[in-house]
């Protein structure tokens, strides 16, 4: 894989979100290895391969209902109707005798249909004395309650195609074909650290000036939640040096650096420097709020992420940049992010300029439709406020806030939504 040139991006400019993202998107590309797992250990992985069906579903023609089958025109008249029960046909054990006109078969949910039988009557509406059953045939089509050879899947459909994040419903459709085995594409390896003299790990004891570093807990999560595989590299110095030595490390051994802190323009944030310097620094600021800082690029052998040091913009910079990023990395196809219209419950603030991500809410009005509430603090430290949220309110760059009654954009932070593009069959 090459390096993107770097962006001609003025150093006092800020890219707008969908400029940002288009520029990751035309950078990066899967890492073209796969591997093939059992289907059973395949969740969350990406196909590599369409998926062709080896045979049809349901193979052979079936019941959909509990009840007796018969040929559709023996019995066409509409009215009562009897016939002779001569056997049964259970599932995975087929009625297996000869039939004769106007005789039945009882049959079970799923039990093949014998080839000179057409409609099935559900066993509610019979009536039956040892082997004769009786039944109204009014308002009983041809056809009743018969699952067709190929009603799901037919023989040589693609039923998934290569970019496909496996869930549990796709899962299953393989297994109904009997493919054991999913071609994936290989998980992007992330590495994870966090910069910044005053970052102690949980469970140490604070000196002055020190705080807690939530942000490697939180992306950790984050690359798991979204199906990849992270390491640690840990917490890392305020100096160029150990910066340097850190990304070293980090591009051994993956495909994505990950970090938070460092990359505004104080005087002990380094890690632009050090990237624009000796790797290729692409994007550092994108008119985002929270998370303006942010750096893209490539160390060696491994893209860059540089996420900003607080929290709340470290998480939904991660949402909006990285994730995106991921997935195309690992090879799924792109799926258009879900944005819902709301009602505002609350008073938001905001300054036009930049695009704005508040933190909020959803929930219904008594009418059924849908409103959205702020959490509260939306200062970009206030993790607690992102913690309450499920959703993120998306002011655009121009407005100037929303009042409550106004309609607004909300996005959803569950990863499970998303709209993907229609796989033809």
């Amino acid at each position: 894989m090459t390096d993107t040139p770097t962006c001609d991006t003025p150093s006092d400019s800020s890219l707008p979100l969908a400029q940002a993202t288009a520029l990751i998107a035309a950078a990066i590309s899967p890492t073209g290895a796969t591997c093939a797992l059992p289907v059973s250990d395949a969740l969350n992985r990406v196909l590599a391969r369409d998926v062709t069906a080896p045979i049809a579903v349901p193979p052979h023609r079936n019941s959909a209902m509990d009840g007796f089958a018969f040929k559709h025109d023996k019995h066409r008249t509409p009215g009562p109707s009897t016939a002779t029960v001569v056997g049964q046909s259970l599932a995975g054990h087929p009625y297996s005798g000869s039939l004769d006109a106007g005789q039945a078969v009882q049959i079970m949910t799923g039990a093949v249909v014998p080839d000179e039988l057409d409609t099935v009557v559900v066993q509610e509406v019979v009536e039956r004395h040892g082997d004769t059953i009786t039944f109204d045939t009014t308002g009983i089509d041809a056809g009743a309650f018969v699952r067709n050879v190929g009603d799901d899947i037919a023989l040589g459909d693609t039923v998934l195609r290569a970019g496909t994040r496996l869930g549990a419903a796709h899962l299953g459709v393989m297994a109904s074909l009997g493919i054991g085995e999913a071609v994936t594409h290989r998980q992007p390896r992330i590495a994870v650290m966090s910069t910044g003299d005053e970052l102690r790990a949980a469970g140490e004891t604070l000196q002055p000036g020190q705080i807690y570093d939530s942000n490697r807990i939180t992306l950790r999560a984050l690359i798991t939640q979204h199906h990849a595989a992270a390491s640690d590299i840990g917490q890392v110095a305020d100096s160029p040096d150990a910066i340097r030595d850190a990304l070293d490390r980090a591009s051994d051994e993956a495909d994505v650096i990950l970090s938070s802190g460092g990359v505004s323009v104080g005087v002990a944030d380094h890690m632009r420097a050090v990237l624009e310097s000796e790797g290729t620094l692409q994007f550092w600021k994108i008119a985002v709020k929270p998370g303006r800082p942010l750096v893209f690029g490539r160390w060696k052998g491994a893209w860059y992420f540089g996420l900003p040091g607080n929290p709340v913009s470290a998480m939904v910079t991660f949402d909006q940049i990285v994730q995106p990023a991921l997935a195309s990395l690992e090879g799924e196809t792109p799926r258009d992010t879900v944005q819902l219209t709301a009602v505002c419950e609350s008073s938001l603030n905001k300054l036009p300029g930049r695009m704005e991500f508040q933190r909020g809410r959803l929930g219904n009005r008594p009418d059924g439709s849908l409103c959205v509430l702020s959490t509260g603090n939306q200062d970009s430290h206030v993790l607690t406020s992102l913690s309450h949220a499920d959703c993120l309110i998306a002011l655009p760059i121009e407005s100037t806030g929303a009042r409550p009654g106004d309609t607004v954009t909300v996005v959803p932070l569950d990863p499970a939504w998303g709209l993907a593009s229609a796989s033809p069959r």
